[in-house]
């Protein structure tokens, strides 16, 4: 935005606008009009670059909630079925129906607790690595300073 800033500036003095009999005053009115539509400019920047991250974020909820909804899904269906399989497995031992189903359920809960624990475990780390500061706004915004520093 600072060479924009520059350029129009060149511009200006090009086409005659800025004379050496302008005052200071309309120099520092003019120079205030500058700084505040490059502001304007900036946040704009900031408000496209917060809808952007926002939107990844809203995305990566999204996944995140569905890939829960399939883990809850898989889970009841392939407990049932891992249940019943390991309740065959003890069909030998001499303990009640209920016992090898019980121990058939604890086994396959335990089993898709862990992967729907490392599913949202995944998932987390990867929100987190994402960065919450505008990146370009800043660069942008410290540019515009060391400008300003410059100019004045």
């Amino acid at each position: 935005m600072a060479v924009s800033a520059k350029s129009a500036l060149a511009a200006a003095t090009a086409a005659g606008e800025r004379t050496d009999n302008e005052s200071l005053p309309a120099l520092v009115g003019r120079l205030g009009d500058d700084v505040m539509q490059l502001f304007d400019t900036k946040l704009s920047l900031l408000k496209v670059e917060l809808k952007e991250e926002a939107n990844e974020y809203a995305r990566d909820g999204v996944l995140i909630a569905v890939g829960g909804i399939v883990a809850a899904i898989g889970f009841a269906l392939l407990n049932v079925a891992l249940a019943f399989g390991i309740a065959t497995l003890f069909a030998n031992v001499d303990i009640s129906q209920a016992a090898r189903y019980a121990i058939g359920f604890v086994t396959a809960g335990a089993l898709y607790l862990v992967v729907g624990g490392i599913m949202v475990v995944t998932m987390k780390n990867r929100l987190t690595r994402q960065k919450l500061v505008p990146d370009r706004t800043v660069a942008e915004l410290r540019k515009d300073k060391q400008w300003l520093k410059n100019e004045l």
